[in-house]
């Protein structure tokens, strides 16, 4: 009864979280599409709030254990709000951009290009070193079907490492178990 309590704890974490996440772009989508272009939000602002989330809700589960949780539970914890906050809010971005207007996914390809050489130009990158990263950029889809799986498969790998240690922090025998 427990474990299923935790996890059911894990997977309304990862519901709220997900509901952020796609907040944010829905969001960012409705109001300017440049939010969803900036580089420290992705960077640091995103992962910081995925990986608080995830800390919380294997507290959480611990907290539902008695104070005591195995690696395994806590791992798990952690794991779940971050698998169910990433295929959510990826599936988001996916309906958004790939069904409902692909022309955005365009113009954000187009904004991040145009962020890049910008930045490629201030660190003074040479302009067939530029030009070469203009190819690149132009070439990707981002935010197409296989990107966005692709990202899900590179985020999970991500917080999976983060949630090993968080797992290892959290752990904590029950001394009077058998």
């Amino acid at each position: 009864m427990e474990k299923k309590s935790y996890r059911s704890s894990a997977i309304n974490y990862g519901v709220y979280l997900a509901l952020g996440l796609s907040a944010f772009t829905i969001i960012g989508y409705a109001v300017s599409l440049e939010l969803l272009t900036n580089f420290w939000f992705y960077l640091l602002i995103l992962p910081l709030t995925s990986i608080a989330v995830g800390v919380i809700s294997t507290a959480k589960a611990k907290s539902i254990l008695g104070g005591f949780i195995s690696f395994k539970d806590a791992f798990s914890a952690y794991f779940i709000t971050i698998a169910i906050a990433m295929i959510i809010s990826s599936l988001v971005s996916i309906v958004i951009f790939n069904f409902i207007d692909p022309e955005a996914a365009t113009t954000i390809q187009e904004i991040v290009m145009e962020k890049t050489r910008t930045f490629m130009e201030n660190m003074g990158a040479p302009e067939s070193e530029i030009d070469k990263a203009m190819e690149q950029a132009a070439n990707q889809d981002n935010l197409g079907i296989s990107a966005q799986i692709y990202n899900i498969a590179k985020g999970l790998i991500f917080y999976a490492v983060i949630g090993l240690i968080v797992g290892l922090i959290m752990k904590k025998k029950d001394p009077d178990a058998a």
